[in-house]
C-alpha cells in the first residue's frame, strides 16, 4: 500500500538529512504534504458520488495551521488517504496538531494538541512495540523530521486512522476540555449518538464518587448507557464498588493499542474485594471489555461479566471513556437471558439462532434447570461447511446442541479440581454423552480445552457467570467434526499411546483415507499403562521400532474397515440377539457390546472392557476409546519368546522349585 510512498519519503529524508544546518536547502511540510498522492490526492467515490478530502486540503484551508507551519515548531500526525475514506466524521485539523516538535522517541505519555482549550493526546505503546496516538498507530517507517525556513524543527508522522476529539451537537455549546465527571453531565450535548448515560451518571451521584471520575491523572473509564439498565432492578446494584470497578486507574487505553485479554487492575482491587478489566476483541471486529471479580463478597459474586463497547475511545482531560451496553461486575441475569441478549447482534448470535432453528425447546430445556453450564460457541465457530447439511436436520442438531448443556455449575475452578490426575469427564444433557475437559497453567496463562463428539475445542472466554450458571465462549462446534481419525490421534492427549504405536509400524498412513470408513477401537494411554505392569517385557517391545510387525498385528484386531461406521448405540442394537462380527484390517472382530448404568461395556475374548468415550466422530469414521487393549497372551510372542505377567512367572518358578525339591527328597 506505501511501496509508492516509501520510495518517495526515502528521497525526502536524504534531502532533510541535509537540511538542518542554517545554509542548507529547506524543505516545508506543506511541500511534502502536498507532494505525496497518499496523503493529498482528492477521491472520489462512484457508487455514493462521495468526494473525499484529503488531509492536506483541510490543512490549506486553516488560517492557523498554515501560521504554525511557517513560523513554529509543529508536530503534525497526518492520516492516510484511506484513513479518510473510512472516517465518516468532520476532521478536526488542530487536533492533529501540537506546538512542539516530538520525534517518535520523544512522545511520552501525552501532549497538547493545538486545536481549542488544547485537549490532549495520549501516547501509548501498543503490542510489537507500535506507537499510538490515541487509537492511530504511527507508521514507524514514515516519519519526517526537517526544518523550516524560520529554522523551526517540525516532525511528521503518518497515522492510520483519524483522530477524534470529543465534540459538541451544537456549535452554541461551550466545550471545554472535560474531565470524566463534566462529560457525563453534559453527555446529552455531545456526539455521541443517541446514547444517553443519565443512570449511571444518578448512581454515580448517590454513591458520591464524582471524585473518583475528576481525579486528575490518566485513566480509563468504562460507562454504561441507559439502554443497559432495561433491568428495573440493575441500577439499584450499581454500588460505589461497582463503580470503582468501571475505572482503571493511572492507565490510558486505546483499544487498538490494547493489549487482548490482559488483565488489568481496576480501582475496585482491595483486601475484600479484586477485580480486574480486560479487552478483547472478537473476528467480526466487536470490541468488548470484561471485568473479573475473582474475589467477591456477599453482595458481589465472583465470575465473569460481558460488555459490548458501543462507543469507544473518546478522548477527555483525565483520560479516555468507552461506553459499554451493559454494567460490569452484575450478575443478575440467568443462562437464558444471557443467551437472549447476547442473541440479536451479540457475541453468540449465530447460536442462539440455531438454537431458536432447531424449534426452541433446547432454550426451554436449558430455562428449566435451576443449575447449568453452557459451551457457547462462537459466531466464528459455525463458519465451517461441514455445519451446512447438520443445520437442516432439527433432531440432529438438537442432540448437537444438548451436548453443550451440562446440569452443573461449572467454572473454571470446578474443572480445575475435577481434572486433578486425570482429564475430567463430565456428563451432558445429551444422553450418555460426555464432555472431557483438561486445564493447563494459572492464572492468565490458564488454557481450558473440552472434547465433545469428536470435536476439541479452546475456551476463549471462561466463567461467565449468571445467576444459575456460568457461559463459556469456545472456539468450535462440539459434535460436528472436522478433521480425520488420524488427525484426532495426532491431537488428543489420551491416544497418544495408540498413535506413536502406529507411527513407527506405519499402521496410521491409511487413516487419512477419506474414501473408507473406519471404526477404531483405540485404547487410552490408561490402558497400555495398565498393560505395562501385566506385560512389562512385551509392552517394552511393543513400542519398540525393530518389533513393529506385532504392534501391526495388534492395531489391525482394533480396526473395522467398513462401508459404514458403527456408533455404540447401533452396536448394542446389533448385539441384542448374539455376538457381532465386525470385519477388520487382518480378519475379524467378534465382540458383544452391552449398556450398563448409562455405560457401554465391550465384551471380548471373556473379557469386559469399558468404553471410556465413546462415539468420537471423525470425518472417515469413528473412534471409541476403550480401557484396555484388546491384547490376548498369544500376541505377546517376540522371538519365540512367550511373556507373561510377572506373577506368572513367580508362580511357575515356585512350581519348578517345589518339583525339584519333591524328586530330591524322594
Amino acid at each position: 500500500m506505501f511501496a509508492s510512498r516509501r520510495g518517495a519519503l526515502a528521497a525526502l529524508l536524504l534531502l532533510c538529512c541535509c537540511s538542518f544546518g542554517p545554509h542548507a536547502a529547506v524543505a516545508e511540510l506543506a511541500d511534502k504534504l502536498r507532494d505525496d498522492s497518499e496523503l493529498s490526492q482528492v477521491s472520489q467515490s462512484n457508487k455514493e458520488n462521495k468526494i473525499t478530502v484529503a488531509f492536506y486540503s483541510l490543512l490549506e484551508q486553516n488560517p492557523v495551521a498554515n501560521s504554525t507551519l511557517t513560523l513554529r515548531s509543529c508536530t503534525i500526525f497526518v492520516p492516510t488517504n484511506e484513513a479518510f475514506q473510512r472516517y465518516k466524521g468532520n476532521a478536526q485539523v488542530l487536533y492533529h496538531m501540537t506546538t512542539a516538535a516530538f520525534s517518535q522517541s520523544q512522545l511520552k505519555t501525552s501532549v497538547p494538541s493545538d486545536m481549542e482549550g488544547n485537549p490532549p493526546l495520549y501516547i501509548t505503546n501498543g503490542r510489537n512495540g507500535d506507537i499510538y496516538v490515541n487509537n492511530a498507530r504511527i507508521i514507524p517507517s514514515l516519519s519526517v523530521e526537517l526544518t523550516n525556513r524560520e529554522g523551526k524543527r517540525q516532525v511528521m508522522h503518518i497515522i492510520d486512522e483519524v483522530l477524534e476529539p470529543l465534540t459538541a451537537k451544537s456549535s452554541t455549546t461551550e466545550m471545554n476540555n472535560m474531565d470524566a465527571m463534566q462529560f457525563m453531565r453534559v453527555a446529552d450535548q455531545l456526539n455521541l449518538g443517541n446514547r444517553t448515560l443519565r443512570t449511571y451518571r444518578t448512581q454515580v451521584a448517590i454513591a458520591k464518587k464524582e471524585s473518583l471520575f475528576e481525579s486528575p491523572g490518566f485513566h480509563t473509564f468504562l460507562v454504561p448507557i441507559d439502554e443497559g439498565f432495561k433491568h428495573s432492578t440493575r441500577s439499584s446494584l450499581v454500588d460505589a464498588k461497582v463503580i470503582d470497578g468501571h475505572v482503571i486507574p493511572n492507565t490510558v487505553i486505546f483499544t487498538a493499542a490494547s493489549e487482548h485479554d490482559e488483565p488489568k487492575t481496576s480501582a475496585a482491587f482491595e483486601d475484600q474485594i479484586k477485580v480486574t478489566v480486560s479487552f478483547f476483541r472478537q473476528k467480526d471486529g466487536k470490541m468488548y471489555v470484561k471485568s473479573n471479580t475473582f474475589l467477591g463478597d456477599a453482595k458481589h459474586k465472583e465470575g465473569v461479566v460481558l460488555a459490548e463497547i458501543v462507543k469507544a475511545n473518546i478522548p477527555i482531560k483525565n483520560g479516555v471513556v468507552h461506553l459499554i451496553h451493559r454494567p460490569l461486575m452484575i450478575i443478575d441475569t440467568t443462562v437464558t437471558q444471557f443467551l437472549q441478549d447476547n442473541g440479536e447482534n451479540g457475541a453468540l448470535r449465530k447460536f442462539y439462532e440455531v438454537i431458536m432453528d432447531a424449534g426452541g425447546g433446547v432454550l426451554q430445556g436449558i430455562n428449566d434447570l435451576s443449575e447449568v453450564t453452557i459451551l457457547a460457541p462462537s459466531n466464528e465457530a459455525w463458519n465451517i461447511s461441514s455445519i451446512d447439511n447438520i443445520v437442516r436436520d432439527r433432531k440432529k442438531m438438537t442432540d448437537i446442541l444438548n451436548m453443550h448443556i451440562i446440569r452443573d455449575r461449572l467454572n473454571v475452578e470446578k474443572i480445575r479440581q475435577k481434572n486433578a490426575n486425570l482429564i475430567a469427564q463430565v456428563p451432558t444433557v445429551n444422553n450418555r454423552t460426555f464432555l472431557y475437559f483438561n486445564v493447563r497453567g494459572e492464572g492468565t496463562d490458564t488454557v481450558v480445552t473440552v472434547e465433545g463428539g469428536g470435536v476439541n475445542a479452546t475456551v476463549l472466554q471462561a466463567d461467565v457467570a449468571q445467576t444459575n450458571g456460568f457461559v463459556h465462549i469456545i472456539d468450535r462446534v462440539l459434535g460436528v467434526p472436522h478433521t480425520t481419525v488420524l488427525g484426532k490421534l495426532q491431537t488428543d492427549p489420551m491416544m497418544s499411546d495408540t498413535y506413536r504405536m502406529g507411527q513407527f509400524s506405519h499402521f496410521n498412513d491409511q487413516l487419512n483415507n477419506t474414501l473408507r470408513r473406519y471404526t477404531y477401537f483405540v485404547p487410552r494411554d490408561k490402558g497400555w499403562q495398565k498393560t505395562e505392569l501385566d506385560y512389562p517385557s512385551a509392552h517394552k517391545k511393543l513400542f519398540m521400532r525393530d518389533f513393529y510387525y506385532h504392534s501391526k498385528n495388534l492395531l489391525e484386531r482394533h480396526l473395522v474397515i467398513a462401508d459404514h461406521a458403527y456408533t455404540m448405540k447401533e452396536l448394542v442394537q446389533m448385539s441384542l440377539t448374539d455376538t457381532v462380527t465386525l470385519q477388520t484390517f487382518r480378519d475379524s472382530l467378534k465382540v458383544k457390546i452391552e449398556e450398563e448404568a448409562g455405560r457401554y461395556v465391550m465384551l471380548w475374548n471373556y473379557k469386559k472392557i469399558n468404553v471410556y468415550r465413546p462415539d468420537v466422530e471423525c470425518t472417515n469414521g469413528i473412534i471409541h476409546v476403550i480401557d484396555a487393549p484388546l491384547l490376548e497372551e498369544k500376541d505377546i510372542v517376540v522371538s519365540g519368546g512367550s511373556y507373561l505377567p510377572e506373577s506368572s512367572i513367580c508362580i511357575m518358578l515356585a512350581n519348578l522349585i517345589m518339583i525339584t525339591v519333591a524328586k530330591f527328597l524322594n
